[in-house]
């Protein structure tokens, strides 16, 4: 599923949408160049999921931040991550193939790490603020799921 953006409220209401549909124990990989908006779409999953909290950063230093919403959540963000054993030391497989949901930035660093079920969204700029976002499941865990999006987003 290919959906356009046109500027970041709509980045962010896309993971909001989104969000307000994720499964419990869902993998979510964001796959993008730096400043593509892999942040501002995470932080609108983040909200869909009900979190409140005003501030929603990306973990860039710390590789995870913690929220709670309907279930925990696990966002981070792997730009700085110089080897995937650094992922592999935090016990990833706890997040990964936990009841959590986990949004990964730069989730094609660990790509040998993903369960074989989980959410792709490869992002690409057009032009200044427009994006396009391409959902594509990854398994078969979770066919339902675009049915789902494509009656709330559409």
């Amino acid at each position: 599923m290919d959906i356009t953006s046109y500027s970041l409220a709509q980045t962010h209401n896309l993971g909001e949408k989104l969000g307000q549909i994720l499964p419990a124990g869902i993998v979510i990989a964001l796959i993008g160049e730096l400043g593509v908006g892999k942040t501002c779409l995470a932080q609108g999953i983040i909200r869909g999921l009900g979190v409140k909290d005003r501030y929603i950063t990306s973990p860039t230093y710390t590789l995870i931040n913690e929220y709670q919403g309907r279930c925990p959540i696990y966002h981070f963000d792997l730009y700085r991550l110089s080897d995937p054993k650094q992922v592999v030391e935090l016990g990833y497989e706890e997040y990964f193939f936990g009841t959590g949901i986990c949004i990964i930035e730069w989730a094609e660093r660990v790509r040998q790490l993903l369960p074989e079920s989980y959410l792709e969204i490869t992002i690409n700029s057009i032009y200044e603020e427009k994006r396009r976002f391409r959902l594509l499941l990854q398994g078969a865990d979770y066919q339902n799921l675009m049915d789902k999006f494509r009656k709330i987003y559409t």
